[in-house]
C-alpha cells in the first residue's frame, strides 16, 4: 500500500481520475481539535494507491510550497497524513479486507516522520503495532520538520513523549539573545524511534555521520549506525530509455550509437551527431557536432553549485563550447541565466523553468552534463546521463561518489576504466580542470569517449537491484524486537 495526500492543484488532477472514494472518514486527533479526512483508492499494478483527502492538500503550487516559498501548515498537513497512514492498514476494507496490524512502514523523510513515533507513543502502549516495524528513508537531512517547541501538543503524541522530538538550536543559531533555541524536531524524533534507517546512497549514509555532512543530526545517527545502510536509488527505465523515448528525436543503443552521435568513428571525428545537432538547432545555437554541449538540469540553488558554475562561466566559455542550464529556483540565478544568454548568444542558452521533454532532449543532445553539488543523497540526473550515453562531470559527494566511476585512460591494459568525471574538493579550479579534461578526451581521444560513453550506458541503473537491498533490510529489522519506550 502507498499512502499519499490527494494533491489537487488544478494541474495534477487528472491523475486521480482512476481513484475512487472509499467512503470511510476518520477524525484524526491533533492540532487541538479532530480534522476528518478521506480516503481514496486505486488498485493498479499490483499495489494499492491510497490518497488521503483534506482541503489542506488543494491547492497551486507543489507538494510543499510555491513560488513563495514553503506552505506555513506544513507541519499540520503532513502530521495528518501520519496519523491517516497509521490508521489507514486498520480501517480501509481494500479489495474486502484490512492490511491488519502485521505491518511494514517504510517512512519516507520528516514528512511521514511522525509514523515510528505514532507506532511507539500512541498504538503499542494499548496493543496495537506491537509486532509491526518501521523504516525511515532519509532522502535529504537537510530538511527536518523542525517548529517551535510550543507546536509539541498539536502533533497527537502524549505530553510524556516531548523528549523524543526535543530539539535545542545552539546559542549561534539563535536569532537574538531571548531566543532558547527550542524546538520539535519531527525527523530527530524519528530517527531515534524508527527500527532501521536507509539513506539513497552509501555515501550519503557515511556523510550523514560527519560534522559536515549531518546538519547537526551526526551524533544521533552515528549512535544509530548499526541500523543505518545506503541503498543507491534506481531510475525508471521505461520512461528513461533512448531506444523509444518519446521525447527524443533520435533513438539509440549501446549496440548501434548512430542517434546519438552519427558515424562514430569517422577520421577521428563525429559525421554528425544527430540528437545533438536537433538540440543545437532548437536551441539556437551552430550546428557543429565537432563542437562539446554541456548541460546542467536541476535546481537554482546552493546545494546544487549553481554559484560555482555562474564563477566558472567566463573563464569556461573561452573554450570552444555551448552550455545550457535548465532550471528554475533562486530569481538571481534565473536573471544570471538571462542576462548572461544575452551576453554570449553563440554559446549559452538559459532555459528558466523546468520542461520535462526539454530534460530528456538535453540528456540525450550533450556530450557532458555538470552536477557540481555540494551535497547529493543519490542524484537521479548522472544515472539518467549515463544510460543516454551523455558523460557526467560531478562533484565527488554522497551519491554522485558512489555512481560515477572516475576516468583513468591507463586501465584495462590501455581499454581506460570510469564513466565519467568526478573532481574534488568542491572549487572553481577543481571543476575547470576536470571540465578541460572531459572537452580534451571529446575532441583528441575519440576511442576513450566511446568507452566512456558504453561504460556508462551499461551501468545497472534499474531498481532490481536496490530492490533486493531493501528486502535484506526488511529481514533485518525482523531480527530485533521493535522500539518501546
Amino acid at each position: 500500500m502507498v499512502v499519499s495526500p490527494r494533491y489537487l492543484n488544478g494541474v495534477s488532477d487528472k491523475k486521480y481520475a482512476a481513484s475512487f472514494d472509499t467512503g470511510v472518514r476518520i477524525k484524526v486527533p491533533c492540532f487541538g481539535d479532530q480534522p476528518e479526512v478521506g480516503f481514496f483508492h486505486e488498485y493498479r499494478a499490483g499495489v494499492d494507491w491510497v490518497f488521503v483527502d483534506h482541503p489542506s492538500y488543494h491547492r497551486p503550487g507543489n507538494p510543499y510550497g510555491d513560488e513563495n516559498g514553503a506552505f506555513g501548515d506544513n507541519q499540520f498537513r503532513f502530521t495528518i497524513l501520519c496519523h491517516a497512514a497509521c490508521e489507514a492498514p486498520l480501517v480501509l476494507p481494500l479489495g474486502g479486507y484490512t492490511y491488519g496490524q502485521n505491518c511494514f512502514f517504510l517512512v519516507n523523510d520528516w514528512h511521514a516522520g511522525l509514523v515510528p513515533l505514532l507506532l511507539a507513543a500512541k498504538y503499542r502502549p494499548h496493543g496495537v503495532y506491537k509486532d509491526a516495524r518501521s523504516i525511515l528513508v532519509i532522502h535529504n537531512l537537510a530538511h527536518q520538520g523542525v517548529e517551535p517547541a510550543a507546536t509539541y501538543h498539536k502533533l497527537g503524541l502524549p505530553p510524556d513523549w516531548y523528549g523524543a522530538v526535543e530539539w535545542v538550536f545552539p546559542t549561534w543559531a539563535r536569532t537574538h539573545a531571548l531566543d532558547k533555541g527550542e524546538t520539535v524536531n519531527i525527523l530527530k524524533g524519528a530517527i531515534v524511534t524508527v527500527d532501521r534507517i536507509v539513506t539513497v546512497s552509501q555515501g550519503y549514509a557515511w556523510e550523514i555521520t560527519t560534522g559536515e555532512g549531518g546538519c547537526g543530526l551526526q551524533d544521533l545517527l552515528s549512535n544509530r549506525k548499526s541500523v543505518l545502510n545506503g541503498i543507491t536509488n534506481g531510475i525508471d527505465i521505461d520512461e528513461w530509455d533512448p531506444t523509444s523515448d518519446k521525447h527524443i528525436p533520435f533513438h539509440y543503443s549501446i549496440d548501434n550509437l548512430s542517434g546519438k552521435v552519427g558515424s562514430l568513428l569517422c577520421m577521428q571525428s563525429y559525421s554528425f551527431a544527430k540528437c545533438k545537432a536537433a538540440l543545437q538547432k532548437e536551441l539556437g545555437f551552430a550546428i557543429r557536432s565537432e563542437c562539446p554541449v554541456i548541460g546542467f538540469i536541476g535546481r537554482l540553488d546552493y546545494q546544487k553549485g549553481t554559484d560555482l558554475i555562474m564563477m566558472a562561466i567566463p573563464e569556461l566559455l573561452q573554450h570552444d563550447i555551448q552550455f545550457v542550464m535548465l532550471g528554475s529556483g533562486d530569481r538571481q540565478t534565473e536573471n544570471w541565466m538571462r542576462s548572461t544568454e544575452s551576453n554570449y548568444k553563440e554559446k549559452f542558452r538559459g532555459w528558466v523553468g523546468f520542461n520535462i521533454p526539454v530534460s530528456h532532449r538535453i540528456t540525450a543532445g550533450c556530450d557532458m552534463l555538470l552536477m557540481p553539488s555540494r551535497f547529493e543523497p543519490c542524484g537521479l540526473n548522472q544515472l539518467y546521463a549515463m544510460r543516454y550515453a551523455t558523460v557526467p562531470v560531478v562533484h565527488k559527494t554522497g551519491g554522485l561518489r558512489d555512481t560515477v566511476e572516475n576516468f583513468d585512460p591507463f586501465a584495462e591494459n590501455g581499454n581506460g576504466r570510469g564513466t565519467g568525471w568526478a573532481f574534488s574538493p568542491l572549487t572553481k579550479e577543481s571543476m575547470l580542470t576536470a571540465l578541460r579534461l572531459a572537452i580534451t578526451t571529446f575532441r583528441k581521444h575519440k576511442a576513450s569517449w566511446e568507452g566512456l560513453m558504453k561504460r556508462g550506458m551499461s551501468r545497472d541503473s534499474t531498481w532490481d537491484n536496490a530492490a533486493l537491498k531493501y528486502e535484506q533490510v526488511f529481514e533485518w529489522a525482523l531480527m530485533d524486537p521493535p522500539y518501546v519506550k
